[in-house]
């Protein structure tokens, strides 16, 4: 029997990932988990295919979550470095996108190795020849759609290339503005809102144009890199208002929320015609405005139980894990090589795969994803 108790210790040690939790934002944790467990839930799409009576319900857009949340953590981090910099060039740049390298470039990299392999070799059955070059640089949906090869790679195409043009629209701005002595709070508004303009325009002049179904209106527009920052500068916006009006952002966090949620809800079970132009300009981005009015709220809340502090920030921590391995590496490998013949199949096919995504997106993490960027806090120095 101590052998036993000693096997499952050992085995639960595993799994374990001894976070700082006094160091972390409960609140934020809980965004996150609950974008990426919203992610999951829609990618299980095997009960669907088995034609069962899952109870679905509509939930909020895990992805605009996620692009509010990131947009919100990145400006910040970005507030700090350039309220600090006498100047903000290509160094201070540089700093920056290694960080942020250094924590999503290995993970992305090894799981777009693991896609290749299980197309080519007819483990799923997805199109070989959409894999091209551009996946190595995230240009697979710069400025068009791409279709059926490692399909949740369209929105960290987003979030990479976010990351390289703000802080370039930041140094620029700084540069042309410094010799007027702006303050450095207005000069990052002005880049805050030519990155939320500027793909609402191309929405509007290009985008609008389209002819398009329901299909196509997500492919061609709303998982295209140039016409969708503007959801991640949401997340700037709320890192300005934090640091620039702390009291109204305060003040401000519950009847945001209550907004939020409702806002979100009429949206999610309002018609949109998908070649409509309201539809094809403004419906994805009322979508993250939404989102952004949960920010204030989730960022106040910094106390809970501890079993769910503990359950949200473990699932926070191996969220980009989850976003990487959940649909094709796991769900369609599970339908492919396992189709359920009924409701019942169907069930337990749903639940070894959470299973397997919890247990892989945590070795994942712990054994990858972490010392990667631990690694980076050596290479910095």
């Amino acid at each position: 029997m101590r052998i036993v108790f000693h096997f499952i210790r050992k085995l639960r040690n595993i799994f374990l990932l001894h976070p700082d939790y006094e160091n972390r934002v409960y609140g934020l944790d809980i965004m996150r988990a609950l974008a990426i467990i919203f992610v999951v839930l829609e990618h299980g799409l095997m009960l669907d295919k088995a034609n069962t009576t899952f109870p679905w319900i509509k939930l909020i857009n895990g992805v605009e979550l996620f692009f509010v949340l990131s947009g919100f953590l990145i400006g910040s981090m970005l507030i700090r470095i350039f309220e600090k910099s006498d100047s903000f060039g290509i160094k201070t740049m540089g700093r920056f996108w290694i960080r942020r390298w250094f924590r999503t470039l290995p993970n992305y990299y090894l799981v777009l190795l693991i896609n290749i392999f299980i197309v080519y070799f007819g483990i799923i059955h997805e199109d070989f020849s959409q894999f091209n070059w551009k996946f190595f640089f995230f240009l697979q949906n710069f400025s068009g759609p791409f279709t059926d090869f490692f399909w949740e790679s369209w929105s960290l195409s987003i979030e990479e290339w976010f990351y390289l043009i703000f802080p370039m629209l930041l140094g620029l701005i700084f540069l042309l503005l410094k010799v007027f002595r702006v303050q450095k709070k207005y000069i990052f508004l002005i880049s805050i809102l030519i990155l939320l303009f500027v793909p609402l325009l191309l929405r509007i002049f290009i985008a609008s144009r389209f002819t398009v179904n329901e299909f196509y209106l997500g492919t061609r527009i709303q998982k295209v890199v140039i016409y969708r920052l503007d959801s991640i500068a949401l997340g700037l916006l709320a890192a300005f208002i934090q640091r620039w009006y702390p009291v109204f952002w305060h003040r401000s966090r519950n009847i945001s929320f209550i907004i939020g949620i409702v806002a979100c809800y009429i949206i999610l079970y309002i018609h949109w015609p998908p070649d409509l132009f309201f539809t094809k300009v403004f419906r994805i981005f009322i979508e993250s405005f939404c989102c952004f009015l949960l920010l204030p709220k989730f960022e106040s809340i910094r106390k809970g139980p501890k079993i769910l502090i503990r359950f949200f920030t473990h699932i926070s921590l191996i969220s980009y894990s989850m976003y990487l391995l959940n649909l094709a590496v796991i769900s369609e490998v599970l339908y492919v090589n396992f189709p359920p013949r009924g409701p019942h199949t169907a069930w337990a096919l749903y639940g070894v795969y959470w299973i397997l995504v919890l247990i892989f997106s945590t070795l994942l993490y712990k054994y990858y994803e972490k010392p990667m960027m631990d690694l980076r806090d050596r290479f910095r120095k």
